[in-house]
């Protein structure tokens, strides 16, 4: 479990804020999501949610959703109910903020694949939140 952050400064948060709400737009763009398939928020924590329009090959009458966080990255999930346990099919590693196009490649790889196909969970490194923010809006207006 990642250590609970402190609540940043409110001019932070909002920057942050701002920032993962042009990054999420962007990669929603890239992987056919429409605005309105999207959340995200920043609290004691920045999160994103999208809903893909796809299925799982392994789990082909079940949706499938794309969820970001700032303590684990991408991860590609079936959407459960709440008393069931998880469905991840992959996480991302590296990078916690990368291109747009690499998240799109990252879904398609991960909705297809059969068998396994959990990648290791490698942590990021603690990320400043205004570094966060800077390279979201980077990774947003590169595209």
């Amino acid at each position: 479990m990642a250590p609970r952050r402190r609540a940043a400064p409110a001019d932070v948060a909002h920057g942050l804020a701002r920032a993962l709400g042009a990054y999420v737009r962007t990669v929603a763009e890239a992987v056919g999501v429409p605005r309105e398939g999207t959340t995200c928020e920043v609290t004691d924590t920045a999160t994103a949610y999208l809903a893909l329009g796809c299925r799982s090959t392994e789990h082909p009458d079940r949706d499938v959703m794309l969820v970001w966080s700032a303590s684990q990255g991408w991860v590609v999930s079936i959407e459960t109910s709440p008393g069931e346990p998880p469905i991840v099919l992959s996480r991302s590693t590296g990078d916690l903020v990368p291109a747009p196009e690499a998240v799109a490649r990252f879904v398609a790889e991960s909705v297809t694949r059969r068998g396994s196909g959990l990648r290791p969970v490698i942590l990021p490194p603690y990320a400043d939140w205004s570094d966060l923010a800077e390279r979201m809006e980077l990774r947003a207006s590169a595209s």
